[in-house]
């Protein structure tokens, strides 16, 4: 059995909601962070229809939950602790989506960490981040600053720069129509290359017409992705590692994944790459022995990791508290 637990914590200038998943057990519980991958998307991991619904296709009443929700859900029988949030602008966040830039998403994962850290259920020494699509690239800056962090799961990962996982996505959802009947899908893909040459060229903004809805979206995430690879950020990283990847991912090829898995062995990690037939970027076509399997392996990778003098302070502060 698990509880829930609303919570919310500052991010620099605002404040996210957040939800948070604590398993019944003795003692301090290791946890998770759930980071968020491309577009407006709710903590749970879909699409973000509080925030932005003239955005998005209304939900199906046959869809599965959220992929962070099923992780949370899969990770509290193992006795495992989760973080999810609605991003800047999203569910009941503060702030606007389109006006956040990657290294703003980036401080906003850590702040998640730091705000958990005085949480005297949760085990400092025991703690994991999962990227999903956009997120996984976060996910790896983070863990790579951060030496409290013990283990990284990687969802839907890209490798290479966002300007080619953009456009290889961009002509598979031509060929395929995924996720087109979204409005914002549709527009952003539209302007696809109008965005990156904007981008390039580092102007500020591009105007995207989302159906009815006309909004002005910053271009600074975009070119700050496309300079931030996770190939390169991954040569840096130095963690147990769990990479998963459907093999019907309209945003993302699987292949971006084998690039990451060879570049982490090439730097004398040992990670575990799962891929997963017939699943798409949110895994949605993974059954529950799949989540079921990824929740495993990455809670089998969390191992106690020795804390800095600072954290082990806010430790026996908690335990006082």
């Amino acid at each position: 059995m698990a509880r829930s637990e609303e919570v919310r914590f500052r991010a620099g200038d605002v404040s996210l909601a957040a939800t948070l998943t604590l398993p019944n057990g003795e003692g301090r519980l290791p946890w998770v962070l759930f980071v968020p991958s491309w577009l407006p998307r709710d903590r749970d991991g879909g699409w973000d229809r509080v925030g932005h619904p003239p955005w998005f296709a209304a939900r199906r009443a046959d869809a599965a939950p959220g992929l962070f929700a099923r992780l949370a859900s899969a990770l509290a029988t193992l006795g495992v602790a989760s973080l999810r949030y609605d991003p800047r602008g999203c569910g009941a966040s503060d702030g606007r989506w389109e006006e956040t830039d990657l290294f703003t998403r980036t401080d906003d994962a850590r702040d998640a960490i730091g705000a958990m850290r005085s949480r005297p259920e949760l085990d400092l020494r025991r703690t994991a981040i999962l990227g999903h699509g956009e997120g996984a690239g976060i996910a790896i800056s983070v863990a790579i600053g951060d030496p409290a962090i013990g283990a990284v799961g990687l969802v839907g990962a890209p490798a290479r720069s966002l300007r080619d996982v953009l456009r290889r996505g961009v002509a598979e959802r031509d060929r395929t129509g995924a996720d087109r009947e979204h409005p914002i899908v549709a527009a952003l893909d539209a302007e696809a290359e109008v965005l990156i040459e904007r981008a390039d060229r580092r102007e500020d903004v591009i105007t995207v017409r989302i159906g009815e809805d006309e909004r002005r979206v910053r271009l600074a995430a975009w070119e700050q992705g496309f300079h931030t690879p996770s190939l390169a950020l991954a040569t840096m990283l130095h963690r147990n590692v769990v990479i998963a990847h459907g093999t019907a991912d309209a945003w993302v090829d699987p292949d971006e994944s084998t690039l990451l898995d060879a570049a982490l062995r090439a730097g004398g990690n040992d990670p575990m790459l799962l891929e997963i037939e017939g699943a798409g970027h949110d895994l949605g076509g993974a059954d529950d022995a799949h989540i079921n399997a990824l929740a495993g392996a990455l809670h089998d990778r969390m191992e106690p990791r020795e804390l800095p003098p600072v954290l082990v302070a806010i430790e026996e502060m908690s335990a006082d508290g």
